[in-house]
């Protein structure tokens, strides 16, 4: 989608929520999304022996998390505390923020719209990126990972529900910016709109089939959107 066309779509929203990992920062680029899964199945299989075989199986520490729950609260407790420590270590060394994403951001508050991160990832690991990165006060607030509640997790639209009151705005008046199908899911639970942040080759096809109101594969894009606007 063209700057243009995307400045009419944004005009319609008083609010703009970026997912954190991929439109605003590559969490695990420094620090491998697949050690990490390896040390979290370590901890949940000496936790769960019963578990060892389904976390060994994957390479996702959000899957690991998830699984985590099936041994109880102290269980996920435990993982949790351990991925909250895993993603603060990875941001620590994941670089600078993705293209365009800060003058996304700077061009939104420019053009007078309410920003907030909506994350899977712990508010922890966000705002010490952002603080790293100098960018505390780019947006207004940060909505993490819900304690012991993947549940709440998106695809649930509990996060930019609790994003959207803290904004003052209607859910209906926000949209996300975020380049998963689970980001989009919770937008069109939550009666938001969405952007699709299509940073791989195949996933500008799966955003769209999953209701995404627009799909860029830049984020200078948005940036250039609101300029225009």
């Amino acid at each position: 989608m063209s700057s243009d066309a995307l400045a009419g779509m944004l005009a319609e929203y008083d609010a703009i929520l970026f997912d954190f990992d991929g439109p605003i920062c590559h969490v695990f680029q420094g620090l491998p999304a697949q050690g990490v899964a390896g040390e979290l199945a370590t901890l949940l299989a000496s936790l769960v022996p019963d578990l060892a075989d389904a976390a060994n199986a994957t390479d996702d520490p959000m899957v690991i998390h998830q699984l985590a729950r099936e041994g109880g609260p102290e269980v996920l407790a435990a993982v949790e505390a351990a991925l909250t420590g895993a993603e603060i270590r990875a941001v620590g060394v994941a670089g600078a923020p993705t293209g365009g994403a800060v003058e996304a951001m700077t061009a939104a508050r420019a053009a007078g719209r309410r920003l907030a991160i909506v994350s899977n990832n712990s508010a922890d690991c966000v705002h010490a990126y952002l603080t790293t990165k100098g960018l505390s006060g780019a947006v207004e607030a940060v909505v993490g990972r819900p304690t012991l509640r993947p549940d709440l997790m998106k695809p649930s639209p509990h996060p930019l529900l609790e994003a959207a009151a803290i904004l003052g705005v209607m859910p209906g008046r926000s949209a996300l910016v975020g380049d998963s199908v689970s980001d989009i899911v919770a937008a069109r639970a939550a009666g938001a709109g969405s952007v699709g942040y299509a940073n791989k080759p195949g996933k500008e096809q799966a955003l769209m089939a999953a209701g995404a109101s627009a799909v860029v594969a830049d984020m200078g894009i948005i940036a250039r959107a609101f300029t225009a606007a």
